[in-house]
């Protein structure tokens, strides 16, 4: 008899893995066009986005950020963000999808993989992002939302250790064979996830995760030609799309960095 065929997948983080910025920094300019933020506050979100482009962002750099963004989103109208993302989001996103990125995505689809995208943003920049990539299933962070404005808290915070957790509860309920999967990430904060599969890659990594790359044998991975993502995949231009695209923009700004959240256990 035949042996049965392992049913895999390939995860992929979110920020400087597909895209060649943080996404939960990339509408600071576009928030104070439209009188969110101060000018101050905008250019302070614009060293923060130098930072963890240069150096990445390892705990306590992700703990000074959602300190920094928890004061900035906390009390902001739903409807507000929503309207002004609506005009800008996807001038934002297309041109900084990664080529090689896509190109992996494309190669794990032929060889029959799923694609799951698994991000500390927020649930509703990450799924239309991961609709237009095609991939199959994303896990991200759900941001709490109270009279049409963000409470500061988070529902579900897709981070470190719970990516893992979310990988493994993906894998049970899916029947993936983990010691088939892969996973894709540049963070040293995503080492659970990367630990979790039996084919890690470190993409543009941060120093700390090239050294475990290094001491894993892990194959490390340079991205470095971001490309428009319509000049790859045919996008709907109809507005719904971009109605649900506007959503995205919130937690871009939020999810990801919120200083304040319950702690849940459990995975999407």
């Amino acid at each position: 008899m035949s042996s049965p065929v392992r049913r895999t997948a390939a995860f992929f983080d979110l920020d400087k893995t597909i895209i060649a910025k943080s996404s939960a920094l990339a509408f600071n300019r576009q928030f104070q066009a439209g009188g969110l933020i101060s000018r101050r506050v905008m250019l302070r979100g614009a060293y923060a986005q130098f930072v963890y482009l240069v150096g990445g962002a390892d705990h306590d750099q992700m703990e000074k950020l959602r300190s920094f963004m928890s004061e900035l989103v906390t009390g902001w109208p739903v409807a507000t963000v929503k309207e002004i993302v609506a005009d800008t989001l996807h001038n934002i996103v297309d041109p900084m999808v990664y080529d090689e990125a896509v190109s992996l995505i494309e190669e794990h689809h032929l060889a029959g993989r799923d694609v799951i995208i698994v991000s500390t943003s927020g649930t509703e920049v990450v799924e239309p992002i991961g609709a237009m990539l095609g991939a199959d299933h994303v896990v991200a962070t759900q941001l709490a939302v109270a009279d049409g404005k963000y409470t500061g808290e988070i529902d579900y915070y897709a981070y470190a250790e719970n990516k893992a957790s979310a990988v493994r509860e993906l894998a049970e309920q899916r029947g993936y064979d983990l010691d088939h999967c892969y996973a894709y990430s540049d963070s040293i904060t995503d080492a659970p996830m990367l630990k979790a599969v039996g084919h890690a890659y470190a993409v543009n990594p941060d120093k700390d995760l090239r050294k475990l790359a290094a001491k894993e044998g892990w194959p490390v991975l340079v991205f470095t030609k971001p490309v428009a993502l319509q000049s790859r995949m045919k996008l709907p231009a109809t507005k719904p799309t971009l109605a649900a695209l506007a959503v995205g923009g919130v937690v871009a700004v939020g999810g990801a960095i919120v200083v304040s959240y319950r702690r849940r256990n459990h995975a999407v």
